[in-house]
């Protein structure tokens, strides 16, 4: 075994980058010197220290932290840093189990719309008030929708996820509508739990025409014009604009005809009563 090692062949071994080495130099955790080519070498006996730096680096210790460590050990400063190990491994398990249960409930998210699948049926529901992140914009193309979806996502620090979130959608244009138009938004949005405190709209609790489809956005039209039918037949009003909601879409499946969506209509049913 060789007493000294050029960096290229430490960069090799501990699969450690140049540039790290190159920092932990600067930072004076490691202190190679010069041969006669002006390469750096590093002592056998100093390699020690990147066994200890990768080992707590992966366990997010700041370089400040490693670096106090390795200049000052003894056996209660290895005691306190084993132990802040213990601590961080329990954070890490909690961190990872809170992730779990999270893939979990989008599972399940999955698995209870295609469970609880009730197609093409005009329905007139009461929805509680909903608290909503919403992104205003106007939107033709599903690509727009995506990209927005991402935008809200980061303008709310990441506070919820894409993959099998059922609570993703867009609010129609009701004046579009009227003329014909049925493949432009006004806005992207996400429902939130009741407890969150970050939000930027509510849509109103009260009575919703809803009816869930399966295929192709495009569809939407027709689904829309049989719903307006039965508004219009049953005397109520329509009091703002439609939404869809996508329980099911490009993000689960490239399948377009898994795709599932809901659209709600808020309605006045007592419309004719006032009047």
């Amino acid at each position: 075994m060789k007493d000294y090692y050029k960096i290229g062949e430490i960069s090799k071994i501990y699969g450690i980058g140049r540039d790290s080495l190159m920092y932990y130099e600067d930072i004076g955790i490691l202190k190679p010197f010069r041969d006669k080519n002006g390469y750096r070498m590093y002592k056998l006996s100093d390699i020690w220290r990147l066994n200890l730096i990768k080992e707590l680096r992966s366990l997010n210790f700041p370089m400040k932290k490693i670096k106090e460590y390795l200049d000052d050990r003894n056996i209660e400063s290895t005691k306190e840093i084993l132990n802040k190990e213990i601590i961080l491994i329990d954070e890490k398990i909690e961190e990872l189990l809170s992730y779990k249960q999270n893939i979990m409930k989008r599972l399940d998210t999955i698995n209870d719309e295609l469970r609880n699948l009730k197609l093409y049926e005009i329905d007139l529901v009461y929805i509680n008030k909903r608290k909503s992140r919403e992104l205003n914009a106007n939107i033709t193309k599903d690509e727009e929708f995506d990209f927005l979806i991402q935008k809200l996502q980061k303008d709310y620090e990441n506070r919820f996820t894409i993959l099998g979130n059922n609570n993703i959608g867009s609010s129609f244009c009701l004046d579009k509508i009227k003329q014909g138009i049925y493949n432009e938004f006004k806005s992207v949005f996400c429902f939130l739990e009741d407890e969150e405190e970050i939000y930027n709209i509510i849509f109103n609790e009260g009575y919703y025409l809803t009816l869930t489809y399966k295929g192709k956005y495009k569809n939407n039209k027709h689904y829309i014009n049989k719903m307006f039918k039965y508004i219009e037949e049953k005397g109520y009003k329509i009091i703002s604009d439609p939404i869809e909601i996508y329980k099911i879409d490009i993000h689960e499946t490239e399948d377009i005809n898994e795709f599932i969506t809901e659209i709600q209509i808020p309605v006045d049913i007592n419309h004719n009563k006032n009047d």
